[in-house]
């Protein structure tokens, strides 16, 4: 207990991931049925929230600092949970994750300025739902054991589920269990194949239970087995994306949830979906992933296409914003099937850009229709003339969104093009007909709700953003920009974890196969590490540094003259655009 409390109280993973659950316990003591306490919960909430964010600039800017700009991987101590079976409680933060992670973080403060008016009842259970969600999204982003990810990944169902069905619109309850029922069927899947791979690790290492995941990145399996395990793995993530055909379930939730679920939703955990992909299935199960990958690389562009020219007929602004999510992440999970060092940093890159711009749409829909109590665009027109401030936050985030030079969707689009391309081909260039569909219906977005003519009487009087609708959209518009000003200073912290994953994934793509389940020898370059990670207990956090041949390896000799690194692609840009990439 002594530990645990050391932890908490300390500058540590554990603090960040679970500050928020913690700080859930004094809402069931707020007076209830009164708007005074309401208030105080909305106020609790807020600063509850800004104190997380506190937390995590102390953490991550101090790493960043000691890095030059690079993000050395950060672990808390490692305890076992259950021996017997060899499940630790292992939290780590590296480069792949502290984007998201912050992410996260950051949209919890604008959700509980953007809910303030339009959630009217039961604030203590929102407020509660939310904060659980966030250590639900922080422990499935930092867990490096898998039993402990899958605990963190159910943690986050429970609280959606509420927001969609207790928060939501009239079918919020047919939205809110469909929702379930995709995401546990996945879940459920990725279980039997998490114990699976531990039981294959105990009769490999010759009788040891491990779910840790570096433990199970030494684990070569026969080309069937890993075939249906990443099976089990990438239905999960994928539904989560949602990729098509498994993308059903999302524009029901988003059109029924309330405006701070669609914005968590659309900002952070759908982006759980193409971490799970990056992080575990194809590293996990390599040659598995390299075999499923020309269905899913169709299946990815099915989505980029189909959502762009679903979002383009949509009358329901709402809908139109949901069904862009299934566009956008189809262009994460092109990046990601690259398999290239450059289309990786831009999918990691356009994760965080989609969360900001679509979070910001979200937003901004559900800003309106506090005001009007309907989405629908023939109910609108004109509004540029009685609420400007509200028009500039619209176009601005839409053109971010679209991929406008100097803003960030541009670079992150740029990057999973250019190394895409380099790597696949035809598909990239086919892909790129989904940025200009994107053009299309974000601009109809603009142009039905701001111009024309103002022939609403009910849009007359309509009120222009407070305050804090300002204060909630400004931080996101803010990043919109600093990233497609200078994505360079948001790509170097990835590198080196992309790198390595890149290098791992590689070489055991290359390596021979196996007839039985067998363990990789350590590698000779991180011995100490290794040994380290094996500790059962481990009483100070460690920093953990990549050796600079993990680093030459992410890239293939033969290929090192196609190699420079992101930043400098997205350096040059308006020459590279000229011609493809070689």
């Amino acid at each position: 207990m002594a530990d645990i409390l050391a932890l908490l109280a300390g500058n540590t993973l554990t603090r960040l991931v679970f500050f928020p659950a913690v700080a859930c316990l004094p809402l069931p003591f707020f007076p209830r049925a009164s708007e005074r306490s309401a208030r105080a919960v909305k106020v609790y909430t807020l600063v509850v929230a800004l104190v997380e964010l506190a937390f995590a600039l102390v953490l991550v800017g101090g790493r960043l600092a000691a890095g030059g700009g690079g993000f050395p991987a950060v672990q808390d101590p490692r305890y076992l949970w259950i021996a017997g079976y060899g499940v630790r409680y292992d939290l780590r933060l590296d480069g792949i994750s502290m984007p998201l992670s912050v992410l996260a973080i950051l949209l919890l403060p604008i959700v509980v300025l953007g809910s303030w008016r339009g959630i009217e009842r039961h604030w203590p259970a929102y407020s509660a739902a939310l904060l659980l969600m966030t250590t639900g999204v922080l422990g499935a982003l930092m867990a490096f054991d898998l039993f402990l990810f899958y605990v963190f990944w159910e943690v986050m169902l429970v609280p959606m589920y509420l927001l969609i069905g207790v928060w939501g619109g009239e079918r919020r309850i047919y939205a809110a269990i469909k929702f379930f029922l995709f995401t546990m069927a996945g879940s459920l899947l990725m279980l039997v194949a998490i114990l699976w791979l531990a039981w294959a690790y105990k009769g490999a290492s010759g009788g040891a239970w491990s779910f840790a995941y570096q433990d199970l990145l030494r684990l070569d399996l026969p080309p069937r087995a890993q075939l249906w395990l990443f099976v089990a793995f990438a239905a999960a993530f994928l539904i989560k994306v949602p990729m098509f055909p498994f993308h059903t379930w999302l524009p029901d939730a988003h059109v029924e949830a309330p405006t701070g679920g669609s914005v968590l939703l659309a900002g952070i955990l759908l982006k759980l979906g193409t971490y799970g992909y990056l992080r575990f299935a194809m590293p996990l199960f390599p040659r598995a992933s390299h075999t499923a990958m020309p269905l899913l690389l169709g299946l990815a562009l099915v989505g980029i296409l189909y959502g762009a020219m679903v979002s383009w007929v949509q009358a329901d602004a709402k809908k139109l914003v949901a069904y862009s999510s299934i566009a956008h992440l189809g262009f994460v999970m092109l990046g990601l099937l690259a398999a290239d060092m450059i289309a990786w940093q831009g999918a990691l890159l356009q994760m965080i850009n989609h969360g900001l711009s679509t979070g910001a749409l979200f937003l901004l829909v559900g800003m309106l229709y506090d005001r009007r109590h309907t989405k629908q665009f023939d109910e609108f027109g004109g509004l540029a003339k009685v609420m400007p401030v509200f028009a500039f936050f619209l176009v601005f985030s839409s053109l971010a969104s679209v991929g406008l030079p100097a803003l960030n969707g541009f670079a992150g689009e740029f990057l999973i093009l250019a190394g895409s391309f380099r790597a696949l081909g035809w598909p990239a260039a086919l892909a790129t007909f989904g940025v200009v569909l994107a053009a299309l219906y974000l601009l109809k977005l603009v142009q039905r709700l701001l111009f024309g003519p103002l022939d609403k009487d009910a849009n007359r009087g309509l009120a222009d953003l407070t305050w804090r609708e300002v204060a909630a959209l400004a931080p996101l518009c803010v990043l919109m920009l600093w990233i497609g000003v200078v994505p360079a200073q948001f790509l170097k912290p990835s590198e080196q974890a992309l790198a390595a994953t890149l290098a791992d994934y590689r070489e055991r793509l290359s390596g021979p196969e196996v007839r039985q389940a067998t363990l990789r020898a350590l590698p000779a370059a991180v011995p100490a590490r290794a040994a380290a990670a094996s500790m059962p207990e481990m009483r100070q956090a460690t920093i953990a540094t990549l050796p600079a041949a993990l680093l030459a390896r992410a890239v293939p000799p033969a290929r090192a003259g196609s190699s420079a690194p992101a930043a400098a692609a997205v350096a040059s840009m308006p020459a590279a655009r000229a011609g493809a990439p070689r």
